[in-house]
């Protein structure tokens, strides 16, 4: 049962999930088949891109298929449903078991509910993409946990990678890291190939700011910097959508989707939003990334914005307006500011639950908002955003 050495075999690594599987289809034993499914298993599971919550637990940036690293870790949260299921599938193929299994991603669903580990949203999210994968461009393809994010996203079918910068720079990080981006496109914005792609998006980019400070000469210039680049993309159909912001800084990147994007219609602020998956469900906070001192008009368009975007991931947006204040304990203009804009958003959308202003510990303790505050539209209501 020791590890003292990588690689080293173990009984946490093995028995656990090879009893799970053959207890979960009622195997009368365990026999050679379900022992070599388990070991196939931990086999495959060591060759693809590992969780950073793994990397991190063994001060390692990056953990990959190595003569140090053949076999999975004891604390890679992926052991118990990769595992057991081909323990269970081998009992049954090899007559042992006395149950079946017939839905093996709902299966895989309820071992992971047993760890704490199944997240109902991102599920969702995921199936939604598995219908219809887009184009989504890696604008920093030559950092690690970029390229092991498009890996996933391909070997899941959520996405399709298209990755922005140096070609051989990417492949060899890649190879070293036995990350697999055989099958994605690779564009280099400041090659030979994509000057022609670089003059036609520079002509699209001096139109649409020529009047704003650009000049022609530094609208080519521009679209040899992979964010400016991967939002043309975007903009001329080329592809979905891009992800970037890891290596560089927030400003530095929504920039360029701003000029060369822009906002949908009628969107008078952007607002960054961002998403915690919590054991009690997601949540969701805004604005975190842009607008700092915002008028309560500014903070009620945030807040709409941010709704419309909630329902977007198929749920019901209840929204607490935080301050230092819980509803009217302080006649500062700051308090007073966030009461406003809540006032503003009702009377835009009378049917949004929302209240405030209130401190942040209390939308999650139900009981003293009750007791304290029986009025207020979230009693009784989960929070999310």
């Amino acid at each position: 049962g020791r590890s003292d050495y990588p690689n080293q075999v173990n009984n946490v690594l093995g028995f656990p999930f090879i009893f799970r599987g053959a207890l979960d289809v009622r195997a009368t034993k365990i026999n050679e088949e379900m022992k070599l499914a388990a070991v196939k298993a931990l086999a495959q599971l060591a060759k693809t891109p590992v969780p950073d919550i793994v990397n991190i637990a063994y001060s390692d940036d990056n953990l990959t298929f190595s003569p140090k690293y053949i076999i999975p870790k004891p604390l890679d949260p992926r052991l118990l449903s990769t595992v057991a299921p081909a323990v269970a599938k081998a009992a049954m193929d090899s007559g042992v078991a006395q149950i079946a299994i017939t839905d093996w991603e709902a299966y895989s669903i309820e071992l992971n509910n047993r760890l704490g580990l199944d997240n109902q949203l991102m599920r969702v999210l995921g199936n939604k993409a598995r219908l219809d994968p887009k184009r989504i461009v890696f604008a920093e393809a030559d950092n690690i946990k970029i390229l092991k994010a498009a890996q996933i996203a391909y070997d899941e079918g959520i996405a399709l990678p298209i990755l922005l910068g140096d070609e051989k720079k990417i492949r060899d990080i890649a190879a070293a890291s036995h990350i697999d981006i055989e099958d994605m496109p690779i564009i280099d914005p400041r090659s030979d190939e994509a000057e022609p792609y670089r003059k036609q998006y520079a002509d699209i980019f001096f139109q649409k700011r020529h009047r704003k400070g650009v000049n022609k000469y530094e609208s080519l210039k521009m679209m040899k910097d992979r964010n400016y680049y991967g939002c043309m993309m975007v903009e001329t159909g080329e592809a979905d959508g891009m992800i970037s912001g890891l290596t560089r800084n927030y400003a530095a990147t929504i920039r360029p989707a701003l000029q060369v994007i822009g906002t949908e219609t009628g969107v008078k602020k952007i607002a960054g939003m961002y998403l915690l998956l919590t054991k009690k469900g997601p949540l969701f906070l805004a604005d975190t990334t842009v607008n700092f001192n915002p008028t309560a008009e500014e903070l009620a368009d945030i807040v709409l914005i941010v709704a419309k975007e909630i329902r977007n991931f198929n749920l019901t947006p209840r929204i607490a307006m935080l301050s230092y204040s819980n509803f009217g304990s302080s006649d500062s203009p700051e308090a007073k500011l966030v009461a406003e804009a809540r006032d503003i958003v009702k009377k835009k959308n009378p049917s949004l639950v929302i209240d405030g202003e209130m401190q942040a510990s209390m939308p999650f303790n139900k009981k003293i908002l009750k007791d304290n505050y029986p009025f207020s539209e979230l009693v009784d209501q989960d929070v999310n955003t």
